[in-house]
């Protein structure tokens, strides 16, 4: 071989290297597992279509998943033709007069609520049978709220988004009152709002167990676990989804300077990943499934050198059951 020929010598760009930090737990709770579990069985026993009155959860990748294999997503019921075919109500609750007018149009329905729902349904069922006005915290709006406050009659239930609705409340008797919340809420935002109304109504009464599910809970400690080391922190989650939005709040609050709560892969702001980034913070919320998380990875490893470290704060081992008329 002629030395005195020049080797070609090719230079590749060796990738940043990328820390990814997975919250754990994270994704499907239980509820949510237990809702679409419910559509899919139905879909199976019953055949398509199944009607599902509003999304049975807050996720777009699963409710697009589930309208390909023959759901039919209505908001509501008078969407429906009387064909005999199940409709399915959401996991986040419904009115009472839902189920009522189901019935009187003699529809055969399913009731996917969540079992942590209903328990927040019950105890205000309890409190106002026990002469209590309700006062629920939660958002104006959110299909959960809707659902709680359409258990009982008007007036029985009163709203508080923040501490300063607190402030302005006006009580029927502020000496029989009694509160609850949505369970999707940001666990430190409403211990402070519980805190004013113990302050404001020394008498007011609360729920024998906390209200925000464990998923919750159990999410926004995991977030809080991993985002002081976060450069970036992306949550998985639908723009309308509770739970998700509670994470990205709860990840700046806990230290991360760049929070964003994404839907797809696709979403993510790739500007944000500068030199400085060595760590990504990643999770998702209740409703969102772990093949997003996943894609996220997968994509990072596109641009980076990835290491995954999951950062687990506890095991969860909570199954609800289907109804019996789905698991026969």
């Amino acid at each position: 071989m002629d030395s005195s020929v020049p080797i070609p010598y090719i230079w590749v760009m060796e990738k940043q290297a990328l820390t990814i930090l997975l919250a754990a737990p994270r994704g499907f709770c239980a509820g949510v597992d237990r809702a679409i579990q419910i559509v899919e069985l139905a879909l199976e026993k019953y055949g398509a279509p199944v009607y599902v009155r509003h999304e049975i959860v807050h996720n777009r990748f699963v409710v697009d998943g589930l309208r390909a294999k023959g759901a039919v997503f209505v908001e509501e019921l008078d969407e429906i033709p009387n064909d005999g075919q199940p409709v399915i109500f959401s996991a986040h609750g419904v009115p009472k007069s839902v189920p009522e007018d189901a019935a009187a149009r003699e529809m055969f329905f399913i009731d996917a609520t969540c079992p942590l729902v209903s328990k927040v349904h019950r105890e205000a069922e309890r409190h106002y049978k026990n002469g209590k006005q309700i006062i629920l915290i939660g958002h104006r709006g959110h299909p959960e709220v809707i659902g709680t406050m359409g258990q009982l009659p008007c007036r029985a239930v009163v709203l508080v988004e923040t501490i300063g609705d607190v402030e302005t409340l006006v009580v029927i008797d502020p000496e029989n009152l009694a509160w609850c919340s949505q369970t999707t809420l940001s666990v430190d935002d409403t211990a402070g709002i519980v805190e004013a109304l113990q302050k404001r109504f020394p008498n007011i009464e609360g729920p024998h167990k906390e209200d925000i599910c464990y998923a919750t809970t159990n999410r926004q400690a995991a977030v809080k676990a991993i985002a002081a080391q976060s450069d970036v922190l992306l949550v998985l989650g639908a723009p309308n989804s509770s739970n998700s939005n509670r994470l990205a709040e709860v990840a700046t609050t806990a230290g991360c300077k760049h929070s964003a709560l994404i839907q797809r892969a696709t979403d993510i702001d790739w500007s944000l990943f500068d030199e400085n980034v060595k760590t990504l913070g990643l999770t998702a919320g209740a409703s969102a499934p772990d093949v997003l998380v996943e894609e996220v990875i997968t994509a990072c490893r596109e641009r980076f050198n990835v290491t995954v470290e999951e950062v687990r704060i506890t095991e969860e081992n909570v199954i609800f059951k289907v109804p019996r008329i789905l698991a026969a």
